[in-house]
């Protein structure tokens, strides 16, 4: 059942900013086709990100570093084709925008134009500023990602959680404070303590969407093949199943082979 507010008809970036200023929660999921991307649309969240965690939920790699910008195009536009209301974001994906802040303005163009998405998501803070700044300057809408940043696994050596030293938290308040001067609409907290999600939260204007991240984020966001439990082997901590799909998936399928094998599929009202 939907609950969105039947009078909006497209979610836009200053909704989310009207929706921190008077305390409304903020729900994203993750969505990588056309038919979950409906669903999750039409239940009604606010935001619907097309993350590089396709590389790990869709196509099965280890990390999220392999996914190429084609490939999150391919996905985007699948989501946008289905999408008729949340503010659809893209993950540019490792090696799109580090370093070279023309090639990230490419990148970040190319996705919009070539997906119909509404805005892009980048990791980092101070070391890829350069490179917000230029997609920013395109009009691109920018939504920030701090904290436990998968595309930096190899750096991080572990999923733990981040900034649990004063130092690394301090950074991550000061990043995201630059976050917003130079003008990203959100940023994404992931896998910090709560008590610096509730910090950063207070100390910035623009919405935080956390993951793993507390309850003081202004809102929240899982993939979405975790909340359902299509994904049984990941169990952070941090996650709450909504669904056991993968049991029912499998009964379903294991019941259609049974039907198949005792001929009672497709029976004389299935059949032309």
């Amino acid at each position: 059942m939907s609950i969105h507010t039947p009078d909006i008809k497209r979610v836009t970036t200053h909704i989310i900013q009207e929706m921190k200023n008077r305390g409304e929660k903020i729900s994203c999921l993750t969505a990588y086709d056309y038919s979950m991307a409906g669903i999750v649309d039409a239940a009604g969240v606010e935001l619907i990100l097309v993350g590089d965690s396709a590389s790990n939920v869709m196509a099965g790699h280890e990390t999220t570093l392999p996914i190429t910008i084609d490939q999150m195009i391919y996905h985007a536009a699948s989501v946008v084709r289905a999408v008729k209301r949340a503010l659809v974001v893209v993950d540019l994906p490792f090696g799109s925008y580090q370093g070279n802040s023309r090639e990230a303005l490419n990148s970040a163009i190319r996705i919009m134009k070539e997906s119909g998405a509404h805005a892009v998501k980048l990791e980092g803070g101070l070391e890829i500023k350069d490179s917000i700044t230029r997609i920013l300057s395109a009009g691109v809408p920018v939504m920030g990602h701090l904290g436990l940043t998968p595309q930096s696994i190899y750096k991080f050596g572990t999923y733990t959680v981040r900034a649990r030293q004063e130092a690394e938290a301090q950074k991550l308040l000061d990043d995201a404070r630059m976050l917003e001067e130079v003008g990203c609409f959100s940023v994404v907290l992931e896998k910090i303590p709560a008590t610096l999600t509730k910090l950063v939260s207070e100390s910035v204007s623009i919405p935080t969407v956390g993951i793993g991240a507390g309850p003081h984020a202004d809102g929240q966001i899982l993939v979405l093949h975790d909340l359902l439990g299509i994904n049984k082997a990941f169990k952070p901590r941090f996650l709450r199943r909504y669904a056991d799909l993968n049991g029912v998936m499998t009964e379903a399928i294991g019941n259609y082979i049974k039907d198949v094998k005792g001929r009672s599929f497709p029976n004389e009202q299935e059949s032309y």
